[in-house]
Parts: structure tokens; sequence; C-alpha cells
């Protein structure tokens, strides 16, 4: 018996979301960021329903990080069911899985001990999300490239977030985990989106989108990069790079210490400009 009620499985209220939701205007644009917990049973079957696939056990379905040009009302924004719905829902990328050393020797033809996973959709979460844009013009291909100069000022960070979008622990096979990072600062910002993947012993990507926002020009730039490896040539790269044997379990769980080891598959550059 409830005494308040039946409980709402689609939490959260709409007064729960805002409350949980941090904004910060400057020179025209609002970037918000939206922090809530792990998705309810209720809203994770809706959207495995929609999506027509399992999602990820860490599913921070309400969660979001936001660009939003005032004047124009362009407005760019990341979520979880967006990046999710870019997953190959084939088992045309299906990834394979390592299995001991033991399990193959005990049997003949089990091709060097991989064997496929038989699960109908890209079950290692990959995806190639680049973000919506909700409302406003799109990006178009462009040659401008993000000023890395400009960000290494020590100007002061008037904004900052973090925010998991999702996250799987891949059957106990390693790690695929979506998070965006943002930083303000008073003349430009930069949002990171980047999708870590590791596959244990078999694979590990990284996939980076990346958005400057140049306040006082109205200019925004795109940059997303795909980055992936087999797992045992990082593991080598590392050890070349000076890592001790002992180090190497703390730095394959860091993508900031392989991403610059892993090298580039694909790359795209878009602009735009805001009135």
């Amino acid at each position: 018996m409830s005494f308040n009620g039946p409980v709402d499985e689609n939490f959260p209220t709409p007064a729960a979301a805002d409350k949980s939701t941090a904004s910060h205007a400057q020179k025209g644009f609002k970037i918000s960021a939206r922090k809530l917990p792990i998705s309810k049973s209720g809203p994770i079957d809706e959207m495995s329903k929609k999506l027509g696939i399992p999602v990820p056990e860490m599913i921070f379905g309400d969660n979001m990080v936001s660009i939003e040009h005032m004047a124009s009302g362009w407005r760019l924004e990341f979520n979880a069911f967006d990046a999710l719905d870019r997953v190959d829902k084939t088992d045309k990328h299906m990834l394979k899985v390592a299995y001991s050393q033991e399990w193959s020797s005990s049997r003949e033809k089990t091709h060097e001990g991989i064997k496929e996973v038989v699960k109908p959709f890209d079950w290692s979460y990959t995806t190639d999300y680049k973000g919506t844009v909700t409302n406003g013009k799109p990006f178009e291909v462009g040659p401008e490239l993000i000023p890395i100069e400009l960000l290494k000022r020590p100007d002061p960070i008037l904004f900052f977030e973090e925010v998991v979008l999702f996250e799987s622990e891949l059957d106990d096979n390693g790690i695929s985990i979506l998070s965006c990072k943002l930083r303000v600062m008073p003349d430009r910002m930069l949002l990171l989106c980047r999708q870590f993947m590791r596959l244990d012993n078999v694979l590990i990507r990284i996939r980076d989108t990346r958005i400057y926002v140049d306040f006082n020009q109205g200019k925004v730039i795109r940059d997303y990069t795909e980055r992936e490896d087999g797992f045992d040539k990082v593991k080598k790269s590392l050890l070349f790079s000076g890592r001790l044997p002992g180090d190497l379990t703390v730095a394959l769980r860091d993508p900031n210490q392989i991403v610059n080891l892993l090298p580039e598959v694909k790359h795209t550059l878009e602009n735009l400009a805001l009135p």
C-alpha cells in the first residue's frame, strides 16, 4: 500500500530534472549539464524497446549536455539515447571475445581461442555519435581547425562539468563508457564527448568528438576522430613509452594515457557560423 499514490517509474519528474541541471550563460550562449542517477527499470525497458537493442547495464538516460545560441535558438545536445541509436544493430560489426588458453587448448579448431559472441547487435556499444542538433542549421564540412594554442592560454574556467551517459563492463570482458566533459572560459569553450572501449585481449577504441565555440565570433567547430589498435599492440606501445610492467593495468584503464598511442583511423572536421 502506498500512502503517496502509485510509484512513478518514469523518473525523474520535470521538477527533479530542472533541479539537477546546471547552466551557465556566456556572451549569448547557454551551456547546460544535467546529472541524475542511473535510470530505473521503466525508462530502461522503454528505451530498449525504442532502440531495438538491450541498453548498457549502467545507463544514465536522463543525463545530457547542451550548448544553445540564445539569439538564433540553435542548440546542440549530447544524450544517451541518441548515442545508442548510432550503435550497429546487426551482426556486421560484432566483436569477438578472447577466451582463456585453457579453454582453447582443450578443444580443436577453436580459431586461436576466439569465439564469436552470438548477439544480434554490436554489444561493445561502439558509436560514431557526434551530438544532436535539436534546433537550427546543421554543421557543414569545413577546413577550420580547433585553435589549440588559444585553449592553452591560462584563462579562468568559469564553468566545468563532467557527465557520464552510459557505461558497460561488456560481460566482464572490458569496458565501454561514453562521457562528456566541458569547460567554459571568458571568450571560448571546449566540449569533449569521448567513448572509451576496451575489449580485453582483443581491441581498444577511443572515439572523440570535440566541440569548440568562439563566443565573440559565433563560430562553432566540430572535430571527430576515431582511434583503435589491438590490445597486445597497445601493451607493447606502453612498454616502449617507458611504462613499467606493473603499471600496465592502470594505464590500460585510463584513456588519457593511451589515446596518443592509438593510430587514427578516421577524422572529420565541420564548421558552423551563427549570426
